[in-house]
This record gives structure tokens, C-alpha cells and sequence, in this order.
């Protein structure tokens, strides 16, 4: 029998894998936070602009009947009728409309944050494929929104419903009342219920918010294996860095090799440690590590010493001292100044004979 190799998404997702996420467009968000608070600002623009509203449109009405009475109905005239419609309009509805595209702006910014990315509009093949498409349509997340669009139904039906049967009494004595009381009265009716209806999608979208934030972050979980692979592109290959490093350390020790010939003079263990020092007063205070090597690279010093005649001294305690407290390329400490003085006197005792 087969091996089951589908691996469960038990890992908290990445910071990674959420940027990606992101720059994809998928976020979570919820559609429900944005239309309650659409809803909210269409209601309070038009309870707070609603008289001058009624009033403006008024004055259109009678300014556009005040026209047809002009009986020679001109070209010009035309245009101005129609740039007064024009302007009407535009007084009229851009504050309500600029204030709902000014508010779905914010509410998605309160659940996204500032993002602007294109990735949704390109165009992708399961977007169009059938079976994509059936899975979509009978999917859990497909289940959920049915669901919810039941409730608010259902909600909408009940608080409209008990609305308007709240007001039965009033509507029975509306039947000897003027056109504008009755106009006044499904105004004031109308507000209520719209406003009830909007307090119980706040609840709705609240928790449609929370659901949004529970699935993307289950979409976004990850497997063991996708970390794995995640940190290795991240990082990189372990082998491939261990490789590296590798090559760096050869290099490193083959410019540091190009150095012994340089050198003052090499200092050993005798066998196991080898430490070339080179002191020029014109270049530096004290004596600087050029080479330093243990074992095999203890080796290839002594033997590059040797080649370009550099002074080799045994000196076991001061080998093993300086091997430890000193990197390649600084000067020694103070604390090796006597030892390493008295090995450059001899050294250079040692080269003035040479030279007689």
C-alpha cells in the first residue's frame, strides 16, 4: 500500500511566509466590517444632511419647472437646464458618496494596514478552471458565507418586522394625515430600522472578522518540511555553506602562507604550533602576527620559513601562550613584549653576523 505522504500544517507560519502572503493581496479581511460601516455613514450623512438634502432638491425641482414655462426652449437654454441638473446632482450626492468611499477606505486600512499590490489582478487559470471553481462552490469556506447570508437575512426580516409592528398604531391614524407627515413618518420608521439592523451587523461583522482572521491563519500554517525548505532558502544549503566556509578558511590560509616569507622571524612548539611575527619599526609599534597554524599548517610554515631563510626559534610556553591570545594580522599584547624582545635581539644578532 501506498505511503500517505500528505504531512499536516501544524507549524505557526513564518514572518516570511506571512510578507509573502501579503504581497500576494491575500489578507485577512472582512467584507462585513466594510458594509456596517458604509451603512453607518449613509445613515448619519443622511439624518445629518437629510432637510438641506430635501430642500436642495426642492429647489431643483421648481428652478427645472421654472424652465419648461419658457416656451422658447433655445439651445442655450437646454444647456442650462441641463448644467443646473449637473450641478444639483453633484451638490446632493457627493457628500454622502465622498463620505462612504472615504470611510471604506479607513476600514480597510484598520484591517489590512497600507497595501497596494496588483497580484490579485493577474490573470491565473484556476480562476477559470471548472473544477477549481466547483471546489470553491461546495468548500467550507463556501458553506460559511451561505450560512451567514441566511442569518442576516433571517436578522434583517425579524428586526424590520418588529419594527414595523412597533409603529402598527401609528400607521392606523396616518390615513387622515398629510402627504408630508406620512413622508416624515417612513423617513423616521426607515431610520430606526436601518439603524437596528446596522447594530446587529456591528455584531455580525465582529465575529465574520474573527472567523476571516482564524481561516488565514490556517491557510497560512505550515508543514515541517515547508520550514525546512523555507529556512534552507533563507540561509541556505547547509552542505552548500559548509562548502563555502570551506573555501573561504583555504583561501584565508593561502594568503596568510603568502605572508611567512615576510616574516621577522617564526616561533614554535616545536612540532605542533608555529607563529610567524614580522616587526618593522617604520610600520608598527610592536610585532604583528602575519601566519599562525597548528600541526600540518605548523608544518607548511616551518617549511616556508626555511625556503626564504626566516629565522625558526623554539620556544614552547611562549608558542602556546601567543597561539591563543592573539589572531593573525594584530600586534602582540604588552604581556609577551620582554619574551618576544629578547627573541628579536637574538634574531637580529643572528642577521647582523650574517651580514659581517
Amino acid at each position: 500500500m501506498a505511503e500517505d505522504t500528505t504531512e499536516e500544517k501544524s507549524e505557526a507560519p513564518s514572518e516570511k511566509r506571512r510578507q509573502d502572503s501579503r504581497e500576494k493581496g491575500t489578507v485577512a479581511k472582512s467584507t462585513e466590517v466594510n458594509s456596517v460601516m458604509v451603512l453607518l455613514t449613509a445613515l448619519f450623512m443622511m439624518r445629518l444632511t437629510g432637510p438641506w438634502l430635501i430642500d436642495e432638491l426642492v429647489a431643483g425641482i421648481n428652478e427645472f419647472f421654472a424652465f419648461g414655462n419658457d416656451i422658447s426652449m433655445s439651445v442655450e437654454l437646454c444647456v442650462q437646464v441641463l448644467r443646473s441638473m449637473i450641478f444639483l446632482a453633484l451638490r446632493t450626492i457627493l457628500p454622502i458618496v465622498g463620505s462612504i468611499l472615504v470611510i471604506g477606505v479607513i476600514a480597510n486600512i484598520i484591517q489590512i494596514g497600507f497595501l497596494f499590490t496588483l497580484q490579485p489582478l493577474t490573470p491565473k487559470l484556476e480562476k477559470i478552471s471548472p473544477l477549481s471553481g466547483a471546489k470553491r462552490l461546495f468548500s467550507m469556506r463556501s458553506l460559511v458565507e451561505l450560512m451567514k447570508n441566511l442569518f442576516k437575512l433571517i436578522i434583517i426580516g425579524t428586526v424590520a418586522y418588529l419594527t414595523i409592528r412597533g409603529e402598527y398604531d401609528r400607521m392606523l391614524v396616518l390615513s387622515d394625515a398629510s402627504v408630508l407627515v406620512i413622508w416624515n413618518f417612513i423617513l423616521e420608521v426607515a431610520f430606526k430600522m436601518i439603524l437596528r439592523v446596522a447594530l446587529v451587523l456591528i455584531l455580525i461583522a465582529v465575529l465574520d472578522y474573527g472567523y476571516q482572521r482564524f481561516e488565514h491563519e490556517k491557510k497560512l500554517k505550515m508543514t515541517h518540511q515547508e520550514v525546512k525548505e523555507e529556512r534552507k532558502q533563507m540561509e541556505g544549503d547547509p552542505q552548500i555553506k559548509s562548502r563555502v566556509r570551506a573555501l573561504q578558511r583555504e583561501m584565508a590560509r593561502r594568503r596568510m602562507m603568502q605572508e611567512v616569507p615576510k616574516a621577522t622571524v617564526v616561533i614554535t612548539n616545536p612540532t605542533h604550533i608555529a607563529i610567524a611575527l614580522r616587526y618593522e619599526p617604520s610600520e608598527s609599534e610592536a610585532p604583528i602576527v602575519i601566519a599562525k597554524g597548528k600541526k600540518h599548517s605548523a608544518e607548511k610554515i616551518k617549511q616556508l620559513a626555511n625556503e626564504h631563510n626566516v629565522p625558526i626559534v623554539e620556544d614552547k610556553p611562549l608558542a602556546r601562550a601567543m597561539y591563543d591570545k592573539i589572531e593573525v594580522g594584530f600586534e602582540i599584547p604588552m604581556e609577551f613584549f620582554t619574551a618576544v624582545a629578547e627573541i628579536m635581539a637574538y634574531v637580529f644578532k643572528l642577521k647582523n653576523k650574517s651580514a659581517a
